[in-house]
């Protein structure tokens, strides 16, 4: 029997984990766990990101701090550690805290959504692990190629992204649900004024078809935390709008919940660039990926190029979405579930380990130059989330107080 522990620290990384879990073969034992970190999932983010896998009916995941990881670790001797977690967490899990583990399990990582460019800093954090897992045949190739370059000694493998699995297919546009779903993306686009040119639309959308439910679909409500910092929150941006008297109060909806809930009402989706647009694919819902903020690997929409779901905000207040490629679609995510090779790769590691043969783990950030970042990443594990933010207000409060000396 193969026993594998998944740890999480974040809404999506825990809705990647919870997924990747039911795709392993059905003897296989599980345990989900998230890490307490000051970006824990609430109680209602952990439902919906387990929402449509194995782990919907059952307890939730229990959130562990670092020290109560380790027991769990123990108790359970699992053969594989997938950590499902934000890069520097990766890192101070695997060299750090479980560290030591005798039978030294097999150390699994990867990337939650849409990974292209690639990136060393990706690679960097996870160089620990055995395994480093992404979604697409471009991703492994250039994972692999940076890996090489690094002296890395894990392998890059193929799964499917578990979501796509999960969806189901609507029909066309015409006759579908009365739903247009915009998904939030909380690094794009960064300006204000931009976010508000995207709310803008929507109300256009909405007054030009009062036929549709017009849903501006949150990754995290504003008393929440997320996988990324969202400096403009869209809920208080149409607030702001709407004391003003710019947009009509209720002409938009803001909600949370699981994204395959929304799609499974939507006549129409649209994002800037999110993993969920993979989804809105996936069940058949016609789309458009903004392409006004630039078509670049800062906007995270590279990928999108060729696909034919490029479109404007113009368009999204015609309701003009359209359907990607079917060339695309073949080259970008949506491989032949046979392609994926992970769980055999994952298997033949399970079984080097047992006999022994499997090298201690080697860090690529080990040395003095990655000491205080390592230390820092350290502390959002093990203390409090409370805690360590109150050393961060006294510390920018002390940098204050010396540069108003100097």
């Amino acid at each position: 029997m193969t026993r594998v522990l998944a740890v999480a620290d974040s809404d999506s990384y825990l809705k990647w984990a919870a997924g990747l879990l039911d795709q392993l073969p059905a003897d296989w034992t599980r345990t989900l766990a998230v890490v307490r970190t000051p970006i824990t999932p609430s109680e209602a983010q952990i439902a919906a990101a387990v929402s449509g896998t194995g782990y919907a009916a059952g307890d939730p995941p229990a959130v562990a701090s670092a020290r109560g990881l380790r027991r769990l670790a123990e108790r359970t001797r699992p053969d594989v550690v997938l950590v499902a977690c934000t890069g520097p967490v990766v890192d101070v899990l695997v060299s750090g805290v479980f560290d030591g583990m005798s039978p030294r399990p097999v150390f699994v990582s990867g990337l939650p959504g849409i990974s292209i460019p690639a990136t060393e800093k990706a690679w960097l954090f996870r160089g620990g692990c055995d395994l480093f897992v992404v979604h697409s045949g471009k991703e492994v190739d250039e994972f692999g190629r940076i890996g090489k370059e690094l002296g890395a000694t894990g392998t890059v493998a193929l799964a499917r992204l578990p979501y796509l699995d999960h969806a189901t297919a609507r029909p066309a546009f015409s006759a579908a649900g009365d739903r247009v779903v915009f998904a939030t993306q909380a690094k794009v686009p960064r300006r204000r004024e931009e976010r508000e040119g995207i709310l803008l639309a929507l109300a256009a959308l909405a007054a030009r078809r009062p036929d549709l439910d017009v849903v501006v679909k949150l990754r995290a409500l504003e008393t929440e935390r997320q996988t990324h910092n969202e400096r403009h929150h869209y809920e208080r941006l149409w607030r702001d709008l709407a004391e003003a008297g710019t947009v009509p109060a209720g002409a938009v909806r803001f909600a949370a919940g699981a994204m395959h809930e929304h799609l499974a009402a939507a006549a129409g989706f649209v994002t800037v660039s999110s993993t969920a647009a993979l989804e809105a694919i996936a069940a058949q819902v016609p789309l458009l990926v903004l392409s006004d903020f630039g078509v670049s690997a800062e906007m995270i929409n590279l990928v999108f190029e060729d696909s034919g779901c490029l479109g404007t905000l113009d368009e999204l207040t015609s309701a003009d979405f359209r359907r990607p490629s079917p060339a695309w679609c073949d080259a970008n995510y949506f491989h032949a579930q046979g392609a994926s090779d992970w769980v055999p790769r994952l298997a033949a590691l399970v079984t080097e380990a047992r006999a022994g043969r499997l090298a201690p783990v080697r860090p690529l950030l080990d040395g003095p130059a990655h000491a205080a970042a390592r230390r820092r990443a350290r502390l959002r594990v093990e203390l409090p989330p409370n805690v360590l933010r109150a050393g961060y207000r006294a510390s920018r409060r002390v940098r204050r107080y010396l540069k108003a000396l100097s």
